[in-house]
């Protein structure tokens, strides 16, 4: 893109920042908190590109002003830090303008928000229970590496370990836009504990990632809910086993586009408190509801971008951990990593980071800038 008009396209949105820092303050759009949380977030994504803005034409008038000087000046030593300035400045331009051409893609909304991640034990029976319990177990400590909060919210375990289903919501900075690359099938070979002929198997858990839900993102008639409480069962002292803090819900929600209605069932046991296992249930209701009334955006976001990295069908493949050659496979960028062990212990930043790469590339091309 020509210098002027990817300037051109930067200035047209000062004049939208200006409304915006205007309408943010404004009591009657406070008072519209779904609103006003909508509009923070466009706030700060034009706070971003206007600030990358301010950087690129100091940039580019320092080089103009360098230039000059070597064309007019004739005293050596002020020619001499024209070029030092030139030789600095000059090379950062084209990673400025595609850092600034990436800023101008509208981000994905949901981005920002928390995330229920739900991993459930796929073929390979207890095997598979014991691969679901190692994903876990990775991403409990990415997100403890990242200084995210994980929260258990319910859980089957396995006859041998592991989990058959497990899900924990994770709260933190850009949550859901980190571990939304995560979705899909994962594959493992290995020899399992109980294999006496050494064989390998090959065995699978689903993970799939939703953006939590806020309360206004969907709407819930909570008289309409069915609650029901319960012992909580396992370890956990007397009080778990004695007092009936496990909760579950239980609600009719109706598909507005299809008009299809279906039983959402939750139970939650997380805490020894039945309010507060109540609220995190209404939590989980809220996100499950918005996942299947926004599924149409993401089935539109994948119908567009055919090699998309971050969403599209869960039961595709996306990853295989292969113990016996130490080798992590990720099948949407073709990516093979040999340090399998580092990466089950919770190093999956490096594959999400050229996921994300992938994917801008692909956002790029597609923008046509």
């Amino acid at each position: 893109m020509a210098e002027n008009s990817l300037l051109e396209k930067l200035e047209g949105l000062e004049h939208k920042f200006q409304e915006i820092s205007t309408l943010i303050t404004d009591p009657a759009v406070i008072a519209d908190m779904k609103r006003y949380v909508k509009l923070n977030k466009e706030y700060h994504d034009l706070e971003l590109i206007m600030n990358a803005k301010k950087e690129y034409q100091s940039a580019l008038s320092n080089i103009r002003q360098a230039k000059e000087i070597l064309e007019t000046e004739t005293d050596n030593e002020m020619r001499d830090m024209a070029k030092m300035e030139l030789d600095d400045l000059e090379p950062k331009i084209p990673g400025m303008e595609e850092n600034i051409k990436l800023l101008l893609i509208p981000s994905d909304p949901e981005d920002c928000k928390n995330a229920v991640v739900e991993i459930r034990g796929g073929t390979g029976g207890d095997e598979a229970a014991l691969f679901a319990g190692d994903l876990f177990k990775m991403y409990a400590k990415y997100c403890e590496m990242k200084g995210w909060q994980v929260s258990v919210s319910s859980f089957n375990e396995g006859t041998v370990g592991g989990y058959k289903e497990i899900i924990f919501n994770v709260t933190g900075e850009n949550v859901y836009g980190t571990l939304k690359y995560e979705s899909g099938v994962h594959r493992v070979q290995r020899v399992p504990a109980t294999e006496t002929q050494g064989r390998v198997h090959t065995s699978a858990a689903t993970v799939a990632v939703l953006p939590e839900a806020d309360e206004f993102d969907v709407q819930i008639n909570e008289g309409e809910i069915k609650w029901d409480t319960f012992r909580s069962g396992g370890a956990g002292g007397q009080n778990v086993n004695k007092v009936e803090s496990g909760v579950r819900l239980r609600y009719i929600w109706k598909n507005p586009i299809t008009g299809v209605s279906e039983e959402i069932l939750i139970e939650c046991t997380e805490t020894r408190d039945q309010p507060k296992n109540k609220e995190r249930a209404l939590s989980r209701l809220r996100t499950m509801i918005y996942d299947r009334e926004h599924q149409k955006y993401i089935d539109d976001i994948a119908a567009r971008r055919k090699t998309m990295v971050s969403t599209g069908d869960r039961s595709a493949k996306i990853r295989t951990y292969n113990y016996p050659q130490g080798r992590v496979t990720d099948h949407r960028i073709n990516l093979t990593l040999y340090n399998l062990q580092a990466i089950v212990g919770g190093d999956i930043q490096e594959i999400i980071d050229k996921l994300i790469v992938a994917e801008n590339a692909e956002r790029l091309k597609e923008s046509e800038l």
